[in-house]
């Protein structure tokens, strides 16, 4: 250790009352003197040599050097000392004898210039040299050569590092292997200068020994003075220098057929690298024996155990062993070049009852629409893997156009395809079809079928109008019938149409095209008015393409100058100008004739039939007129009663009736009744009519008096003819020499005629006998007729 001091020194006046100013410069600085002639000559500063002392020296305290100011004045001197180990750290080490009995001059002022002293503090090994840590940690790879560095260690020492107090020096001084006494021999050595830790020996095998400890030691002195101790570990890294070895290398194992992603089993193989690391993990490969890929196998991180799965379906049909070669390697690549170890696996499978399959799903097929009946349209379509017996059935057709055979499967049309259906989208038709295994329980699967409807030229086009009016003036640039066509097949199967004439009308006519659907149909010279017909051959764009030929019904006639078709006289009088308001006036006047017609014809007809009540046979105003419940429909004919719609008179020769005087009829409401002839012998002299009885109880001792009344009544009745009179459907002229039917007229009398075969045709036929001839049937009232009779008669 080296110190610098500083000394200086100073004159202290014997009065320590004098003031500054009565110092003398001259004699407090004296080398500040200048002579006026030249240089004045100043005394060297002190020099003093390098003090040495030992240190942890017991000698306290302990002079070092002494120094004194040759400098004479007055007063004393006092000395001070300044510096490091003094007033600067490290403080108090060194002092000095300032003579502190005497005062300092009163100037302040040092009588010497500051000195410097240098004490050289000798070292001594007074301190051990230390590791830097107390215990290293290091590794190195297993099978290293000698010479391979390990790891460094480092020690300091707090003596002067340029002597040999601090030159150090390592060393190891012992060895110890994990686990213990696995090695014998030294297997590390260290550079005692530098500390830096090799292998001096062959035989680091992980798989034998983990790791080292060694015992470390580091001395000052070049290993002869003071020592320190450290420890070191240093482990031994795993390298893949080991294989995976299957253990056992030949496994068997089973798998159920139609199962995806299951395990079936395990593999195993060993390794002794380092466990949880790159070169123990290990990588199972399938070699060989799964060209479908059926297996798979993958690694267990935990145990590095290989599972092998089923990740495609197996089928017992088509093989039912399987032998699979593995193989393995680790995740990182071998230190040396090994063979790769393998092991075999047998896979046997298991049968199981299986569904039923499609040989394809969806089954597709593409048919015309057209498709005729009974056409075969897929077979083949399904198949059991365990050669059961199937049943093929139509689970989806909404059309009902499809059969199946559920034997055989075979698909047949049962009626012609219509692609426009509502079930078919796009000319797609679909349906769903289902088979079942009928050996085992009926297990089934489905399939959908998807027909495509291939359009084909299947219908003719049509032409519309089929009539339609032109102008005979075959100059009109507006004259023409526009015609069009449809085709119910879609394109290109229809549009564009093209328009033909036949040969025979082409000389009188023509057709111009307009577009792919339109033509207009024009004569080529004036023809005159009236209807003609012309042949139209219409042909569409399919393939094949397909025409029909149509007659258009032509009315030529004359066209006014708007190119409307009028008739002679409108023509003549839109050429002579007559007047829209002369056409109005005209159209009105018509309108009111005819408006004048139907108001006379309606109430002719109102008074027509109009009767009051009394005045004909059962015709009144009462609620209980049993025609009343009589509703006509489609009547042929009048009858007897009908003098409205039809008049027995007209069988009579025409020559013979004479018109009914007026007073025949009684007046209704002042409308003329129309005139409605009758023959001469059944006129009448205007008898007022007997009352007919109202509709009795349904009391059966009443129905008889009805009866009676109502016949006596009818008999007496000289307004309505007889009732049997003949029914009259048309006229069939004048000039019949054909002698009337009536019994009136008859030439036999009543008494002459058998009717007893009538009693034969039912009771309808006896009651209406009686009520003609009333004579002939008296026992009609019997009790025994009477309720069959009515009965009858209401049905």
């Amino acid at each position: 250790m080296l110190c610098v001091l500083v000394v200086g020194l100073g004159q202290v006046g014997s009065s320590g009352q004098a003031g500054r100013e009565d110092l003398n410069p001259a004699v407090l600085y004296p080398w500040r003197q200048r002579s006026s002639g030249g240089l004045s000559r100043v005394k060297r500063d002190w020099i003093i040599p390098p003090i040495r002392v030992l240190e942890n020296s017991k000698q306290v305290p302990e002079n070092l050097v002494q120094i004194k100011s040759d400098k004479i004045f007055t007063g004393e001197v006092i000395y001070k000392l300044e510096g490091p180990g003094v007033d600067q750290d490290p403080k108090n080490l060194f002092e000095i004898d300032d003579k502190t009995a005497f005062a300092l001059s009163p100037s302040g002022e040092r009588l010497e210039n500051p000195s410097t002293i240098e004490i050289v503090v000798l070292d001594q090994n007074d301190n051990r040299p230390n590791f830097s840590q107390k215990e290293f940690a290091g590794s190195v790879y297993e099978f290293s050569i000698p010479g391979t560095s390990v790891m460094s260690v480092t020690a300091t020492d707090a003596d002067d590092p340029t002597t040999d107090n601090a030159i150090l020096s390592y060393s190891i001084i012992d060895q110890e292997s994990i686990p213990p006494l696995c090695i014998n021999k030294t297997m590390f050595g260290i550079n005692n200068e530098t500390g830096a830790i090799y292998t001096r020996d062959v035989g680091l095998d992980r798989e034998v020994v983990k790791g080292f400890r060694l015992k470390l030691q580091v001395a000052d002195m070049s290993g002869m003075g003071l020592t320190s101790l450290a420890n070191a570990v240093i482990h031994v890294t795993d390298i893949n220098n080991n294989p995976p070895r299957f253990s056992p290398d030949l496994y068997t194992m089973s798998a159920v057929e139609n199962k995806v992603d299951f395990v079936i089993g395990w593999v195993n193989a060993t390794d002794n690298d380092e466990p949880g690391t790159g070169n123990w993990e290990t990588k199972y490969t399938i070699a060989k024996g799964n060209p479908s890929r059926n297996f798979a196998i993958r690694t267990d991180t935990v145990t590095n155990k290989g599972i092998l799965s089923v990740v495609k379906a197996l089928d017992y049909e088509s093989q039912e062993v399987y032998t699979l070669t593995l193989t393995v390697e680790n995740v990182n690549p071998l230190s040396i070049k090994t063979p790769v170890s393998s092991a075999t696996v047998v896979v046997t499978v298991v049968n199981e009852n299986e569904v039923p399959r499609f040989n394809k799903d969806p089954i597709e097929i593409v048919v015309p629409e057209s498709v005729v009946p009974g056409t075969m349209l897929a077979s083949n379509i399904a198949y059991d893997p365990d050669n059961a017996k199937l049943k093929y059935d139509i689970l989806r057709d909404p059309e009902g156009w499809l059969i199946i055979n559920h034997e055989t499967g075979e698909i047949t049309a049962r009626k012609p395809f219509n692609v426009r259906s509502p079930h078919v989208k796009n000319n797609t038709y679909n349906a769903v079809i289902r088979v079942t295994d009928t050996d085992a329980g009926g297990i089934s699967t489905t399939a959908s079928l998807v027909i495509t409807l291939r359009e084909t030229n299947d219908f003719f086009p049509q032409l519309f109008p089929l009539m339609g009016t032109v102008c005979s003036e075959s100059g009109r640039e507006t004259s023409g019938l526009f015609l069009s066509a449809v085709d119910e097949d879609l394109p290109p199967h229809a549009e564009p149409f093209t328009f033909q004439l036949q040969d025979n009308v082409s000389a009188n006519w023509t057709i111009i095209q307009v577009n792919e659907t339109h033509a207009v149909l024009r004569p080529l010279v004036e023809l005159e008015t009236g209807e003609y017909a012309v042949t139209v051959l219409v042909t569409d764009s399919g393939t094949p393409s397909l025409g029909a030929y149509a007659q258009v019904n032509v009315n030529v006639c004359l066209c006014g100058k708007d190119g409307e078709c009028k008739t002679e006289a409108a023509a003549i009088f839109g050429t002579v100008g007559v007047s829209f308001i002369a056409l109005l006036v005209i159209m009105a006047s018509i309108a009111l004739l005819l408006l004048l017609l139907l108001l006379a014809v309606a109430v002719g007809n109102c008074r027509r039939h109009h009767i009051k009540k009394g005045e004909g046979l059962l015709v009144g105003d009462s609620d209980e007129d049993i025609r009343d419940n009589v509703l006509n429909y489609d009547e042929q004919g009048g009858g007897e009663e009908d003098e409205n719609a039809f008049n027995i008179g007209l069988l009579r020769n025409p020559a013979v009736v004479r018109p009914l005087p007026t007073s025949f009829y009684p007046p209704v409401s002042g409308i003329p009744r129309g005139k409605q002839p009758l023959p001469t012998s059944f006129y009448p002299d205007n008898l007022p009519s007997p009352s007919y009885p109202r509709k009795p109880q349904a009391d059966p001792t009443d129905i008889e008096d009805f009866i009676n009344d109502g016949l006596e009544a009818a008999d007496h009745d000289s307004n309505v003819p007889p009732y049997d009179t003949a029914l009259i459907y048309d006229y069939e002229g004048e000039g019949s020499l054909a002698g009337s039917l009536s019994s009136i007229a008859s030439a036999s009398s009543d008494g002459d005629q058998d009717y007893d075969y009538l009693n034969d045709w039912g009771p309808l036929i006896i009651l209406r006998c009686h009520l003609i001839f009333p004579k002939l049937y008296p026992t009609l009232y019997s009790s025994s007729y009477v309720l069959p009779i009515l009965l009858e008669a209401g049905t």
